[in-house]
């Protein structure tokens, strides 16, 4: 099954080399001109993925990704505009968008943070490699992707999206060190504006999770000056 992708582009020549790209690339494309015809869209056509023009005719981009998220619909958004002011991609992320793109954009660049966005919210066939949905473990816990659940024996937490991710990417890589700029690109996306800090916050998080010593943590291992490695644990 293709990952479907609903493109909402008013200008109809950016709108059509979109769908030839995305087609390209093997997605599933429908596009839709009007933002007071996008909802009706993302209902019907059922995408994995919507990439979302700000300034639409009938509606704004904006309020079309405010209406998805307060009616609980959590489609992945990469939010597309002409604006390059940091107050409007704080805006758009702040509505609910998962990523936000400036025009003009490379064609490589889009396909690379479509492909990234789908692989961190777990949207889409495309956006799951093999093994990607199945339990792994770190140590002696056992994690369950689909449930968002880290098992300990008796003891049972619950993972964010973000969570999962990064264990999902230590799992993959162990013993390596990845840098926090990588690990913040991965699990929050290459449009987010936070600091390091809160990848920081999380993973102190996960050690807690993972049933970790604060001070001797055994399997998130801090590399000073770097980031962070999965340890043999």
């Amino acid at each position: 099954m293709k990952t479907r992708i609903l493109v909402i582009e008013d200008d109809p020549h950016i709108a059509l080399g979109l769908g030839e790209v995305l087609r390209g690339e093997g997605f599933e494309v429908t596009v839709c001109e009007r933002g007071d015809k996008a909802l009706e869209t993302v209902k019907s056509s059922r995408p994995n993925l919507v990439l979302l023009d700000v300034m639409l005719p009938g509606l704004s981009g904006y309020d079309v990704c405010r209406r998805m998220r307060a009616a609980k619909d959590a489609t992945p958004v990469l939010m597309l505009t002409a604006k390059g002011q940091e107050l409007d991609k704080v805006i758009g992320l702040d509505l609910g968008a998962d990523d936000y793109l400036t025009k003009p954009f490379g064609v490589r660049e889009l396909v690379a943070r479509i492909h990234a966005l789908l692989r961190r919210t777990g949207a889409g066939p495309a956006s799951k490699p093999p093994g990607e949905t199945e339990i792994f473990r770190i140590g002696e816990n056992a994690i369950d992707p689909k449930r968002f659940e880290l098992r300990r024996g008796k003891t049972v937490e619950e993972l964010t999206a973000r969570e999962l991710r990064l264990l999902q990417l230590f799992h993959a890589r162990p013993g390596e060190v990845m840098s926090r700029d990588h690990l913040l690109n991965e699990a929050w996306g290459h449009g987010y504006y936070g600091t390091t800090r809160t990848l920081d916050q999380v993973v102190v998080q996960l050690r807690r999770k993972l049933g970790e010593k604060a001070d001797r943590p055994r399997h998130l291992l801090t590399v000073h000056g770097v980031g962070y490695k999965l340890g043999p644990g």
